[in-house]
């Protein structure tokens, strides 16, 4: 597959997130929420590195707090250069600022994490029945977990986001698992 069936791909998504109502992605958001939490990969983690939902994504910023309700430290995103990425500690939403891409991220004096353990919740546009991953293109997600392969990485989608087959190649990195409004859907299910 090519990349204009990625750019294709993001086009329909982007149609179908920009056709849905907020009501629904609310209550889709809650329900990949209420999977989520019940997961051991969650359950057995002491930190979360989430990205902070835009453009009508799936809203993380639920797991954000129920993160901190738990005890939980959280850790999001901040691009710091041309393709580099950082996750740093955040103790609540104040502690982020409008950043790259028009994207919520950590303030400077956030401390950085540093830690090799825990579970990163993978973005996408668009996923497949494999758990291949049509990112958003800049790379930032497949470089960070090739440099800590120790994290747990699952993505969240809504069931629009998932396609019977999307472009992938042997490079990319697969979630270990995307969470749905209505399942959970691992790379050796077929």
């Amino acid at each position: 597959m090519t990349t204009d069936q990625k750019k294709e791909i993001r086009q329909e998504v982007k149609r179908r997130r920009a056709e849905a109502l907020p009501e629904t992605l609310h209550e889709n958001s809650l329900k990949i929420k209420k999977t989520f939490v019940e997961l051991k990969a969650y359950k057995n983690t002491a930190l979360l590195l989430a990205y902070v939902d835009a453009k009508r994504e799936v809203e993380t910023r639920l797991l954000m707090e129920q993160a901190w309700k738990d005890g939980k430290k959280v850790a999001a995103p901040r691009v710091d250069g041309d393709g580099i990425m950082h996750y740093y500690y955040i103790e609540g939403m104040d502690d982020l600022e409008s950043g790259s891409f028009g994207i919520m991220e950590p303030k400077k004096r956030c401390p950085l994490c540093k830690e090799e353990e825990g579970l990163m919740l993978m973005p996408g546009v668009a996923f497949d029945e494999h758990c291949h991953r049509v990112g958003y293109g800049g790379g930032y997600y497949d470089r960070y977990l090739e440099k800590h392969p120790g994290l747990v990485h699952i993505a969240l989608a809504f069931e629009f986001q998932v396609f019977p087959e999307v472009p992938f190649e042997a490079h990319d990195i697969l979630p270990q698992m995307i969470v749905t409004e209505t399942r959970k859907i691992r790379p050796e299910e077929k």
